[in-house]
Parts: C-alpha cells; structure tokens; sequence
C-alpha cells in the first residue's frame, strides 16, 4: 500500500508539473459554444449511476461568471450526494460537484470584478463536474499567479472549512490542542497547516497506517484511525484537548465530548460513518444514528463544554454567508502568498475516471484531495464505463448480476 501511495505521489507530483506547462497555451484553445462534456448522476446509488455525458453549455445570467473549468474538487460529501444521503438533494438526473477552477469565458450583466481571461476558483452549488459552469460572482476568487489549477480546485472548500472551524468557531490560539479524524485526508490537511501557523498547538491525528509516513511531520501525535483514541489521546494529555474536530459522527460524537477540557469545542462537520458500502445503507444509517450520544444541554453547562456543527455548503448557498467567507478567502490567499498554506493534491483523474476516483476516496486511499482534471485523456479500462450513455445522461439497465460483481470490483487498491 506505500509503495502504491508513493507511486501515485511521484505520478502526480509530474502531472502537476505538466499541467503547468499545458496552462498558456490552452488559454487560446477552441471553445464549442453548443455543448460541453459533463459528469451526470443519473439516479441516487452506487457508481453505475455515474456517466460522462454531452449537455447543453450553461450561459451566465446577471450576476454570474461563465467559467471554463480546467480542474474540479472531489469530496467524501460528493460520495454522499451519489448515495442519496445528503439532506434534500436536488433530483437526479444532476451534475456533482461544488468546487472548481478555470478561466474566465465571459459573464453575465451587472456582473463586475472579473476580465474574460481572468485565472480563478469557485464555489458552484451542484454542476462543477463539467467543461463549462456559471456561478454568482461572489462565490469566484482570483488565483495567484503561481498557483495551478488542480491546487485551486484543492483549496475552496478544505482550507476556508478547516480555518472558520478553527479560529472563527473555536477561536484557537497559541498552546491549545486539536485533536481531527481523517488527517490524511484534505481537510485533515488543511488543518494541519493551519494549525502550524499558531505558536505551540499540539495536533492530536488519525489515519490509515499506509497514509503516516507521508503526513507525521504535519501531525504531533499521530494515530491509527482503528486505535482506541481516547486511551491514546489520554496517556499524552489526561485532560483532554480543546477542539474536536468530527467528521465520522457515531460512537466518535460521545468520545470526542468526553476528550474535551473545560471550555473546550467539539464540532461535527461531516457524518462518513454513514457511507460504507457502495449504495445507501439505512442500517449504517440508523446505526450510526443510534450511537450518537443525546447530548444533555445541562451536562454541556456543568461541564463547560461546547458542541457545534459546521456546514460550509449550507452557510454559503443557504444561510447568506458570503462576505463571511470572503473574508475568510482573504486570509487565506495571503497565507498562501506567504507560503504557509499549500493544497495538498492526491492524484488527477480524467472525467471519465470519476467511478475510481470515488473508489479511491471511498476506500480512504487518499492523501490530500483528489482531482478531476478536465483536460486529462482517461485511460482506456477506466473510461469504458463511463461513457455509455444515452444524450440525456440516463444510463442503460445492466443485468443485475453484473450490477453485483461492479459494484464489488476493487478499483485501486
């Protein structure tokens, strides 16, 4: 499994290197005013809902940017949507995907603060899985000149979640301690760096044993995500520590509040404990469930703890949270001026390889983000099912037995 990791590293470490030199000269490439290539959820499931499709290209409306996407963010949230599991999903037939990167093509009327040709990444609510999006010009950023188009894809979502965790709800400052789930992942990462921006925090981390050497000198303390972690965490700290950052949920909810010191913040920003087979599972569902502690908001008082939860989807598209994640942006971007802060990118995937990609995420075989890589040619095994599809991206009954053995069909690992 390390050996494969550090394969995968050196692999993408030089697509990155190609993607850069791709970058000037695909400023002047065509551009197909009728249609795009899209990636298209045909029904909430496993991954045989999945194809690539040709839509209808999106034109901007007043207040939007038309971007032409070079590279798209994948999320453990994107596994969610695919199973159905997310709360009020749109209707499928829909197009994934919540984050992206690309060049500016043109916008919409009243729209101001961007030139066509402009460099930049995006928030997008559903419809990033695509050659071509049209967001609000509040949710696009300028990228800095020496940033690549897969890191800003990488950067949106993981940094601005991991940094209004951190500081804008559980205000950390110098010498407290962070204990994050995941921390190979790209959130975990993200958390990781910021943390190191902070004068003496200890960070408290949990991964796969494979992802360790790659990730240790970003993590204090670092741990098997199948150890008993409280016990762990407690031999190094009998108090506990001050954040809790939660993105399993379950039995995770009562632990990471029993870790907790006085004053202290746990926050559940994610519930992957749900998602364990390819499709919907309502057992992991009501299992899951069932082992979230009730939490007694007297208890809360006469301990002095703090629970949260974070969602930067519904802040963003739902409850108006623009300028505050702007500001948030800001910070960011500087940090990364400052060389302090720098997406982690796992791997690049072509469109057509989005069913591995998700494998590779569902199996927690990622360091860092995965990316998909608009302009990437797909590899002929990976891409053959991906692609049979009808014009209205509804994909064609297979016989059940071969839905079975697919869906069992170990991608990567």
């Amino acid at each position: 499994m390390a050996k494969e990791g550090a394969d995968m590293t050196e692999e993408t470490e030089h697509m990155l290197e190609t993607n850069i030199e791709k970058e000037t000269e695909n400023m002047e490439s065509p551009v197909d005013a009728k249609e795009m290539r899209a990636v298209v959820l045909a029904g909430f499931g496993g991954l045989n809902k999945l194809r690539v499709t040709k839509k209808t290209m999106p034109e901007p409306r007043e207040g939007e940017v038309k971007i032409r996407v070079k590279a798209c963010g994948l999320n453990f949230l994107d596994l969610m949507v695919r199973q159905g599991t997310i709360d009020s999903p749109p209707k499928p037939p829909l197009v994934p995907g919540f984050e992206c990167s690309g060049i500016v093509e043109s916008m919409g009327g009243n729209t101001t603060g961007f030139e066509v040709r402009d460099r930049v990444m995006a928030f997008v609510n559903y419809n990033a899985w695509a050659e071509v999006v049209c967001t609000p010009v509040d949710f696009v950023y300028k990228m800095p000149e020496e940033m690549t188009f897969p890191e800003a894809a990488a950067f949106s979502l993981n940094f601005v979640a991991a940094y209004m965790m951190l500081f804008e709800v559980a205000n950390l400052r110098e010498g407290m301690s962070v204990l994050v789930h995941s921390a190979g992942g790209g959130v975990g990462q993200a958390v990781a760096q910021l943390c190191s921006t902070v004068p003496n925090v200890t960070l408290f981390g949990f991964a796969s044993c494979f992802k360790h050497v790659a990730i240790r000198d970003s993590v204090t303390h670092l741990f098997d995500r199948n150890a008993d972690y409280v016990q762990e965490v407690k031999k190094i700290s009998p108090d506990g520590v001050d954040i809790v950052l939660d993105c399993l949920c379950g039995e995770n909810t009562g632990k990471g509040l029993g870790l907790l010191k006085p004053l202290g913040t746990y926050i559940l920003y994610g519930a992957s404990n749900m998602v364990t087979g390819e499709t919907k599972s309502f057992f992991s569902f009501a299992k899951s469930w069932w082992q979230v502690e009730k939490v007694n908001p007297i208890k809360l008082y006469e301990e002095n703890k703090v629970i949260a939860g974070f969602s930067l989807l519904n802040l963003l598209f739902k409850q108006g949270g623009c300028s505050r994640v702007k500001a948030v942006m800001e910070k960011l971007l500087s940090l990364y001026n400052q060389k302090k802060i720098k997406p982690v990118v796992d791997s690049l995937w072509a469109l057509e390889e989005v069913k591995e990609a998700m494998q590779r995420i569902h199996d927690r075989g990622n360091i860092g983000k995965l990316i998909l890589d608009v302009e990437k040619s797909p590899t002929p095994l990976m891409a053959s099912d991906s692609t049979e599809t009808s014009e209205a991206g509804e994909e064609e009954e297979e016989p059940e037995g071969d839905n079975d053995n697919k869906e069992h069909m170990p991608f990567i690992h």
